[in-house]
């Protein structure tokens, strides 16, 4: 048995198998082997076992999330047994006297540099398809089994060093029952995917890799933050207690469904939701949440092997607008860049990616693709209520050249007779301390602003909130983020018609929640398993009291002060979090 204590995630409880999940950069030595024959025929096997495994990837794929998708299986199974590859190999092991793992490696590698040279950028994406194809025939051939995160045969809890948005894109999302990494935050990829799927997650625990094996009984308890390995069987009922007992709470709330986020004395605010596709929609409207305030589009495009038409954005945004016909549904446009890539889009190495090309700027540089998701979304406005929203805002300029890009959109739209919303709202996500500063000359520009606080407080204090060494520094409740949601507020209370909502992970942290209500927040926009606390801390408080207690926070000198007085405040106020 073994105990870990981490960062709560993502609440809940959550009793299962392990299924380790490690990226092994394998580097095969260049041994000589005599015996060309035999390792030509293992280099044969492998193909064979490696064109099985794309047959079944490919079926599952196209059944789960459309031809479509499966196609990028189709082209490594061409990769598979093109005759360059093959013979390119065989040639490897008989003239060197290599082994049939090294050869493939080589040769992959070779292929590999070739296209990533080539000028033309699809050629050059087909890089990664190809290393794909060589490193899983490699494995093949020493016997090593990589964790197919598409295709769970049973409910498990994925224990990881830590997972990038390529690692969960294709999981199987109805087996995974809990996550459990060595590293990671509350902001982290991975805990925000948690509180999407409405899974337990406890993050930041630093050697669970190191201590569990595959096939491990594992209790993820998202509510104490505590991650058992192999528990005994007194353990076990006590954890089901706690389950059973957190599935009651989340009954109770369930009451709130239908009933207005309003305080005691009838102040009104917006709850909505954070999705990352269309199928988070139902989560969103099972909690109550009344529209979406985030709906991040970058995982359409990282869940396809190459970039999504703009047909098939269109009815991606239109499924989510069709749901919420009378709720805002604010779509931001691709932020790809920093931990988000795409095999097929390349982009340069850079030594500060957070802080170099992604979100807007990428989509000023690839302006076509850029123009392709605006007419998208013009286009699917007019099944309901949409909004355009763009991120990591640095000044004003970028706001005017992405409206004059949205009206080259409007006009290509006219000149083709295509029916558009043409009253879509525009608004940018505020995280960079600079438009945060100006927020007061970028609202002569927009028609709301949305605050951002994971990369808010990332750049405002200078910290890596991916950084386990650092992380004590992130803290939304720092005196200068507090300054500056105020600040972004208020130049949206000085310019009628705009609003201010919140769509980082701030906005349904329960201790925030008067605070920001007090500061003037007029919608809060989370992941959809928060929105029922949320909404009953919100029922429970009067708007008076919120501002109090918000002016004294604004006093205070630290974020640890700012918890106290919140913590002192809400027991006051009989608020139960």
């Amino acid at each position: 048995m073994f105990i870990k204590e981490g960062i709560i995630a993502s609440p809940g409880i959550s009793i299962a198998r392990a299924l380790v999940y490690e990226k092994v950069d394998v580097q095969v030595s260049p041994d000589r082997h005599e015996d060309s024959c035999q390792e030509i025929e293992k280099f044969h096997q492998a193909l064979d076992e490696s064109q099985k495994q794309l047959e079944e990837i490919q079926l599952k794929t196209a059944d789960e999330l459309g031809e479509e998708a499966a196609a990028i299986f189709e082209a490594h199974g061409m990769i598979l047994r093109d005759p360059e590859f093959m013979e390119s190999v065989e040639k490897e092991i008989g003239d060197s006297k290599v082994s049939a793992a090294y050869a493939v490696q080589m040769v992959t590698e070779r292929l590999v540099m070739m296209f990533e040279q080539m000028n033309d950028p699809y050629f050059s994406a087909r890089a990664a398809d190809v290393k794909d194809v060589g490193n899983r025939v490699r494995n093949n051939i020493l016997g090593i089994v990589m964790a197919d995160l598409s295709k769970l045969q049973e409910d498990v809890i994925i224990i990881a060093d830590d997972l990038a948005p390529s690692d969960t894109a294709l999981m199987d999302k109805t087996r995974v029952s809990g996550f459990a990494t060595n590293v990671g935050s509350r902001t982290s990829h991975t805990a925000i995917m948690a509180r999407s799927l409405e899974i337990p997650a406890v993050l930041g625990l630093t050697d669970i890799v190191q201590n569990v094996k595959t096939g491990d009984m594992i209790v993820v308890d998202g509510l104490s933050g505590r991650v058992i390995v192999n528990p005994d069987r007194y353990q076990i009922k006590a954890a089901e207690a706690d389950q059973r007992g957190y599935q009651a709470y989340l009954k109770e709330l369930e009451c709130l469904k239908d009933l207005e986020a309003v305080t005691l004395d009838g102040h009104q605010v917006e709850l909505v939701g954070n999705i990352g596709e269309p199928g988070d929609v139902q989560g969103v409207l099972k909690n109550g949440g009344t529209g979406i305030g985030l709906y991040r589009t970058e995982f359409l495009y990282m869940n396809s092997d190459a970039m999504p038409g703009e047909d098939k954005q269109m009815a991606a945004y239109r499924s989510v607008l069709e749901a919420f016909p009378d709720g805002p549904v604010i779509i931001r446009t691709m932020d790809i860049g920093g931990d988000k890539n795409l095999p097929y889009l390349p982009l340069d190495d850079e030594m500060n990616p957070f802080l170099g090309l992604r979100a807007i700027r990428l989509c000023f540089k690839e302006s076509e693709l850029f123009k392709t998701q605006l007419r998208a979304i013009l286009r699917a406005g007019v099944y309901g209520n949409a909004y355009i929203m763009f991120p990591m805002i640095s000044n004003v300029d970028e706001v005017r050249q992405g409206k004059k890009i949205l009206a080259e959109c409007m006009a290509e739209l006219d000149a083709l007779q295509v029916p558009y919303r043409k009253d879509v709202k525009v608004g940018v996500m505020i995280e960079i301390p600079s438009a945060a500063i100006t927020a007061d000359i970028i609202a002569k520009e927009v028609d709301f602003f949305s605050i951002g606080t994971n990369d808010l407080c990332q750049y405002t204090i200078a910290v890596d909130r991916m950084n386990q060494d650092v992380s004590y520094l992130y803290d939304p409740f720092n005196p200068a983020i507090l300054r500056l949601v105020k600040q972004v507020i208020q130049a949206s209370d000085d310019h009628p018609g705009l609003f201010t909502g919140m769509c980082g992970e701030m906005a349904g942290d329960p201790m925030a929640v008067v605070i920001l209500l007090g500061l003037g927040l007029q919608e809060f926009s989370m992941s959809a398993l928060s929105i029922p606390q949320v909404k009953k801390i919100i029922r429970s408080v009067r708007y008076q009291d919120a501002k109090k207690i918000a002016d004294q926070a604004l006093k205070l000198e630290t974020g640890v002060a700012v918890r106290v007085h919140m913590l002192e405040s809400m027991k006051r106020l009989k608020i139960e979090i």
